[in-house]
């Protein structure tokens, strides 16, 4: 799950986006995506879905299954 935090963290940084906005995209507060970003808390797969298909990367790459973030 650390490599989820880690990744998770970097592809909304890249995005250029505030947690808060992350938030509202997946309808949690900003101290559930620290949470999420600081290993603290995991997700489920109906948000994992969302979070791809938001910052268009793979499930393996969040999941630290590939090092390739582009979708297939």
């Amino acid at each position: 799950m650390e490599i989820f935090s880690q990744r998770l963290r970097e592809v909304r940084k890249q995005a250029g986006e505030s947690r808060a906005m992350l938030g509202e995209a997946l309808g949690l507060s900003i101290s559930q995506i620290s949470e999420l970003e600081n290993n603290r808390k995991g997700t489920t797969l109906e948000r994992l879905a969302v979070l791809c298909r938001h910052y268009n990367v793979s499930a393996d790459y969040l999941l630290g299954l590939t090092d390739d973030p582009a979708l297939r």
